[in-house]
């Protein structure tokens, strides 16, 4: 999954895992861009489980995000089951942020702020460059855009690129304004929320 909640076909698995329902038929397929408004973040490994094959028929489509700050900028939020500490914690922030509590309450909150009712794309925001908190996406040039520190990591399903300077500019912001308050109280989770190659340890 991209920062853009866009699905691709990459050998890598990246850190997070998640789902979003049933995107694919009987033959592996991907038909649509999601199922259910509950867009949620897992952990790699939980409780010994494993599905193998991955995509079958009528079961929920396995995504896979290079890291939780991807995972946040699609549009995913902690998981009940495999992250329930995390899943507390932001419930917690939430409620102080937002006044609004309960998973299908912040489902739908998120789902106004991520998808674009006229084309059902990924929304897109408007917002400070200088302003926004590390871990949020920008979208410069087509590019998708890690914010860190005084830069901009490209990003890519293997890992982020070189570090370009961060102008003080109006950008087009990926990451749901709901999650970018998030991030603004410095949230770090069970889950590796940067990639190593954003030269951040977990």
């Amino acid at each position: 999954m991209t920062p853009l909640g866009e699905l691709v076909a990459d050998p890598g698995r990246g850190l997070v895992y998640g789902n979003r329902g049933c995107l694919h038929d009987a033959d592996g397929r991907i038909r649509r861009r999601y199922q259910v408004k509950r867009w949620i973040a897992c952990r790699l490994e939980f409780a010994g489980r494993r599905r193998t094959p991955l995509l079958q028929p009528g079961r929920y489509t396995e995504l896979f995000f290079l890291d939780e700050a991807t995972a946040f900028a699609a549009g995913h939020r902690p998981c009940a089951e495999c992250r329930r500490d995390d899943y507390r914690r932001f419930c917690a922030l939430w409620r102080e942020l937002h006044g609004e509590s309960g998973a299908d309450a912040i489902d739908e909150w998120l789902h106004a702020e991520r998808v674009d009712p006229a084309t059902r794309g990924h929304r897109l925001h408007d917002a400070a460059l200088d302003d926004l908190p590390d871990g949020a996406f920008v979208l410069r040039e087509g590019r998708p855009l890690l914010v860190l520190g005084d830069a901009l990591l490209p990003w890519s399903a293997g890992g982020y690129g070189p570090a370009e300077a961060r102008p003080s500019v109006s950008a087009t912001l990926i990451t749901p304004p709901s999650l970018v308050a998030i991030l603004r109280t410095r949230w770090r989770s069970s889950v590796p929320f940067l990639h190593p190659t954003a030269g951040i340890p977990h």
